[in-house]
């Protein structure tokens, strides 16, 4: 038996136009497409970028991946998700899991990737890079996100600060993702180090709600979306802006 293909296809943080033509490519030629569900019945971010690419006859998976920790809760979602698109696969017909972002960079595909392949371990997996949101807030900017023999750390949600102390002291660039439920943790450092004013903080990045705050040292306080980052570059005043 031959069996569909799961492509994983990256569509960018928000702006359509960051979609590869690789990507879009695949997108439009699946006959099925998923995408995460959208909180409270609306519409998830990566279903809102590829909307006006899909056709009529394709086939929308809608797939609830909740905003949870607990592991348990977490497994049986990616579960069931397999479960909705496994049918499909089962028939021969490929699927397109639409991932804002990219799909290798703190993606949901992983979780239904890996769930998928332990489940069906013959099953095709194809993963099209994309633009993730480091990249593309740097390009919003106007700034280049490393120089020279410049270091980078990227880190995930911070629930314990000392790991952006740990960071800012081997790293010249360090990109906070999804920053809002420590803002105020982060800019006390931030403060105590004197790098208010050489860290943005971007929202909803390349989306027509993208907002962009900076220097920091006006914002102590900020009610945020949770498509929040933040990047700090601690040489930026002698590198200048391009």
């Amino acid at each position: 038996m031959t069996f569909g293909i799961l492509h994983g296809v990256s569509v960018g943080p928000g702006d359509p136009e960051l979609i590869t033509l690789k990507g879009l490519k695949i997108l439009q030629s699946c006959p099925v497409v998923a995408f995460p569900a959208g909180l409270q019945g609306r519409s998830g971010v990566a279903e809102q970028i590829i909307n006006s690419y899909l056709k009529p006859e394709q086939i929308r998976l809608s797939l609830k991946f909740p905003y949870v920790q607990k592991e348990e809760i977490l497994e049986q979602a990616w579960q069931e998700a397999a479960a909705e698109v496994w049918p499909y696969l089962e028939k021969g017909i490929d699927v397109a899991f639409a991932c804002e972002g990219d799909i290798s960079f703190y993606s949901t595909f992983t979780y239904l990737a890996q769930t998928l392949k332990s489940n069906h371990p013959q099953l095709g997996i194809n993963y099209i890079a994309g633009v993730s949101s480091p990249f593309a807030g740097a390009s919003t900017l106007g700034l280049p996100l490393t120089c020279q023999e410049e270091k980078l750390a990227i880190l995930p949600a911070l629930y314990c600060p000392e790991e952006l102390e740990k960071a800012l002291d081997w790293a010249e660039v360090v990109v906070l993702m999804k920053v809002r439920l420590v803002y105020g943790q982060v800019w006390k450092i931030l403060a105590k180090r004197e790098l208010l004013d050489q860290a943005w903080l971007l929202e909803k990045i390349s989306t027509a709600e993208e907002k962009i705050y900076h220097p920091l040292s006006h914002y102590p306080q900020l009610s945020l979306s949770y498509f929040s980052l933040m990047l700090i570059k601690q040489n930026q005043n002698k590198i200048g802006k391009i």
